[in-house]
């Protein structure tokens, strides 16, 4: 029995996918839950597993474009490929098919006018080779020897008089000593772009050239937040199982900041305004295939310790290539951390149907003004990138204050202060 390989639907804006790989050649031997293909969209990978055991047969190749239920493959289950299977009379016929080929080849070998020709040719080149050879070699050697036996050797104020001879000993001299300049070997390579970085290369495009996208900067002391950290990770962690993180303090402090200016949570639909009545919060991820942004959805409703453990079981599905469309659906406001690379400041760009972003950077310890007194602090600078069409300078530059002031005083989030 055959059967159909289709591509699967993969989240609601998916209609499309390249294939990144194909696992099991034509007429490879499958068992069931046999990985056969991959396919990549702009959001996640997935892999197309065999329904039964049998003959796989794909009817893509690498990078095609492939829509969704389309067929890629077929399995034939009594082992029979829709490949032609040649027979030992076939190969009887084409293996005399060639030895006849080959016949006039061989005569033209045997030919007596030819061979004295080729030989006579080939002694002529090696002759010239081998002069040519020896004769750099003698130019070099004379040179070598003129320089030692010269008056003027070390001597940088006598003029130095060079005749064209000498200078075509020179030049040939450098040919010697510096083949690989004369081979000019490539210094370039050329890789085609995947299909996810396409997708986020056009993206990034589009977000630019269709925002007003403007950046606003202020700084956070971070000393009292590790403190709090220092002071409680070993009863967090016995508590609830996970470590108590940065992001959970700014993923609270965005909900408050976004409850007071719900503009923030907001998107441009056409001529008109979207606002949004909950907070879904993207957390950017980079991987080697690119930027992922997964959900962590109902911020408001979510303590600590479960925002940290989705931000952990999202890393995890990073790391294992499990994420899948809905983990990247949605989103109304995100948040970034450059600092984990060791930024000290950027712009972050606004992601597709949102109207902010939020950059957290690298805390570092500075000297800073507190109480008319100069004090080291952890202090971490924050970017808001914003698209002003929606958000008035005003608004955004309090909206970023407000986010500084809660992780100042974190007892201010537990107060909702």
């Amino acid at each position: 029995m055959k059967q159909e390989v289709k591509v699967p639907r993969m989240g609601e804006s998916i209609s499309e996918a390249t294939v990144s790989a194909i696992l099991k050649p034509a007429g490879s031997s499958v068992q069931m839950d046999d990985e056969l293909l991959e396919l990549a969209t702009d959001k996640v990978n997935q892999v197309l597993y065999a329904q039964q055991a049998g003959i796989f047969t794909p009817t893509v190749k690498e990078d095609d474009i492939v829509k969704i239920d389309q067929v890629v493959g077929y399995i034939e289950s009594n082992g029979k490929s829709e490949a032609k299977v040649e027979t030992k009379a076939d190969i009887k016929s084409e293996t005399k098919a060639e030895a006849k080929t080959e016949k006039p080849s061989a005569q033209a070998k045997a030919s007596p006018e030819a061979e004295p020709t080729s030989k006579t040719q080939g002694k002529k080149a090696a002759t010239e080779s081998v002069k040519e050879a020896n004769g750099i070699r003698q130019t070099s050697k004379e040179f070598i020897e003129e320089i030692k036996n010269s008056k003027n050797v070390g001597d940088s104020s006598a003029p130095v008089q060079a005749s064209k001879a000498e200078s075509t000993k020179t030049t040939q001299l450098d040919i010697v000593l510096e083949p690989s300049a004369v081979k000019g070997e490539p210094r370039e390579t050329r890789s085609k772009m995947s299909r996810i970085r396409k997708v986020i290369a056009t993206r990034l495009v589009e977000v630019q050239q269709s925002a007003a996208m403007l950046t606003t900067f202020n700084e956070v002391d971070m000393t009292a937040i590790m403190a709090l950290r220092e002071k409680y990770k070993e009863t967090f962690v016995k508590q609830y199982g996970v470590r108590l993180g940065f992001m959970s303090f700014f993923v609270k402090a965005a909900v408050a900041a976004l409850r007071t200016f719900p503009s923030v949570n907001s998107y441009i639909d056409g001529d008109e305004i979207v606002h949004r009545e909950y907070y879904d919060i993207g957390i950017a991820v980079g991987t080697d295939k690119g930027l992922m942004v997964p959900i962590v959805r109902s911020c408001d409703q979510l303590s600590f310790a479960q925002i940290e453990k989705t931000i952990v079981n999202y890393a995890t599905k990073v790391k294992e290539g499990t994420l899948t469309a809905d983990d990247l659906q949605g989103g109304g406001f995100t948040i970034t951390n450059g600092g984990i690379y060791g930024s000290l400041l950027s712009t972050p760009i606004i992601s597709p149907q949102q109207c902010a972003i939020l950059g957290m950077h690298k805390i570092a310890k500075r000297a800073v003004v507190v109480d008319n007194q100069i004090v080291i602090r952890d202090m971490m600078y924050l970017a808001l990138s914003y698209d002003h069409r929606i958000i008035d300078g005003k608004e955004a530059v309090s909206f970023l204050v407000q986010i500084k002031n809660w992780l100042e005083d974190p007892s201010r989030m537990l107060l909702n202060l």
